[in-house]
């Protein structure tokens, strides 16, 4: 890799921008995860394709992360260039009705920001620990709310070239946890968000109302990536799972939380390898007790150890 931290140099990073051996425990809120390879920070759509050129002329993978919400990284890491598009890119601004974000701005600062702002649309994600851009690609949901709703416009680079590439209207082609920019290979740099006029204080207590559920219902005091199944179509994850008998289950210090049994939680001391087992034997159970499939709605990354 000393080829590659060479051309990123060269092409302008600064060198404590970039991480070799980066640990992806410490980029992941599962706090699991070996190294990846190379780490930079991104901080402009313009350092998007000079990384990716950088990793082409070094024949090197390209791998895109943002705040690691839901996203489960092997023990043995990641192979390659890893660009995490997060805070130091992620400034909001507002345009009349619309919400403009870099792909780094939070779920939770955009929801916090419209709020102020008097805009309505975005209270149900607010409690959604992930970046605009990540939240996009797989639109995100919580609560009846999807970020399909609202978003009107995304800018994106190839990650082939850096090439811009805009996807607005039916291109989008949102579903359940699914956009067009997911297939497409392509990084998010801005969502345009468009968005309703309401009461902010209104806005205010339907958040504080969603937080306080939150807290009641989910184990947001052990590390994990949120929801880790996707949603059966007109079932529940977390009902199929508890009604299994798994509530509790454990691998290592991996769990089925026993405070909501749709969260695998990493209970201090968790592997990668002890997640994915769990998450292999619970959808085991549940297929063999009912013939559903779980999907996860966690983003596996890299090797095994």
């Amino acid at each position: 890799m000393d080829a590659l931290i060479t051309s990123l140099v060269q092409a302008g990073f600064a060198p404590e921008r970039i991480l070799p051996r980066a640990p992806m425990a410490r980029y992941t809120t599962f706090r699991v995860g070996g190294p990846a390879d190379v780490l930079v920070q991104i901080a402009s759509q313009e350092e998007i394709a000079v990384a990716l050129r950088a990793a082409r002329r070094c024949g090197v993978p390209v791998t895109i992360v943002g705040n690691g919400s839901n996203l489960l990284v092997r023990d043995g890491g990641i192979r390659g260039l890893v660009l995490r598009v997060a805070s130091a890119f992620s400034a909001i601004r507002r345009e009349g009705d619309l919400l403009i974000a870099q792909a780094g701005a939070t779920l939770g600062a955009c929801a916090q920001l419209a709020q102020h702002e008097g805009l309505g649309g975005l209270c149900e994600l607010s409690g959604i620990p992930g970046t605009i851009g990540g939240g996009v690609v797989m639109n995100a949901g919580a609560y009846g709310g999807e970020l399909s709703q609202v978003v009107r416009a995304v800018s994106t680079v190839a990650l082939s070239d850096g090439a811009p590439l805009l996807f607005e209207g039916d291109a989008l082609d949102f579903s359940y946890r699914h956009s067009a920019m997911m297939d497409a290979g392509v990084v998010v740099t801005e969502v345009t968000m468009e968005l309703t006029p309401d009461d902010p204080d209104a806005l205010r207590a339907r958040m504080d109302e969603l937080s306080r559920a939150r807290r009641e219902k989910q184990p947001l005091e052990y590390a994990s990536a949120g929801s880790t199944f996707k949603r059966p179509k007109g079932l529940f994850a977390a009902k199929l799972i508890d009604e299994a008998g798994l509530r509790g289950l454990r691998v290592g210090d991996a769990q089925v939380s026993e405070k909501h049994a749709g969260f695998v939680v990493n209970l201090g001391n968790a592997r990668a390898a002890d997640i994915l087992t769990l998450m292999d034997e619970v959808a085991a159970r549940v297929r063999e007790r009912t013939g559903v499939t779980l999907e996860p709605e966690v983003r596996i990354l890299g090797e095994d150890a």
